[in-house]
């Protein structure tokens, strides 16, 4: 991926107690429906995956280990879901409603669709994984 195709980006939680600044690689937005996204975020959850990420008000960021290699963070002032982050790795998945300028976004994929309940759909064509391709591609080895 060349740097013409990064998208530095800014954002904020519902508060503003937590701002961001990141680079995405691309503004396709990922669409995850998994138990666990669907738990956190009442619906799937909808995030930029991004590199080069600063947080300003740190202090105010909780975070939960989720997985044996993930965890996900908030706003510990206004409970905004903030990301995901593969912890081995600098890889963030920054929820896509954060930021300030979002006419770029457009959804690209969507993981886990065998966990998609069948009452909602997205009209978005988009590529489409099951949880297993996905696991099989980003999870680390077991050892």
């Amino acid at each position: 991926m060349n740097k013409e195709q990064e998208q530095s980006l800014n954002g904020k939680c519902l508060c503003g107690a937590v701002k961001i600044v990141a680079t995405a690689k691309k503004p396709g937005v990922i669409a995850c429906h998994c138990d666990m996204c669907r738990r956190w975020s009442a619906g799937p959850f909808m995030a930029l995956s991004c590199q080069t990420v600063t947080f300003e008000g740190e202090e105010n960021i909780g975070r939960i280990r989720s997985s044996d290699w993930a965890e996900r963070g908030f706003c510990t002032k206004c409970g905004s879901n903030l990301f995901y982050h593969i912890v081995e790795s600098d890889d963030y998945q920054i929820a896509a409603g954060l930021f300030d300028d979002q006419s770029m976004l457009r959804m690209s994929l969507q993981v886990f669709t065998d966990d998609k309940p069948e009452f909602y759909e997205f009209a978005n064509e988009t590529k489409k994984m099951t949880g297993a391709e996905v696991i099989a591609l980003f999870a680390p080895p077991q050892t």
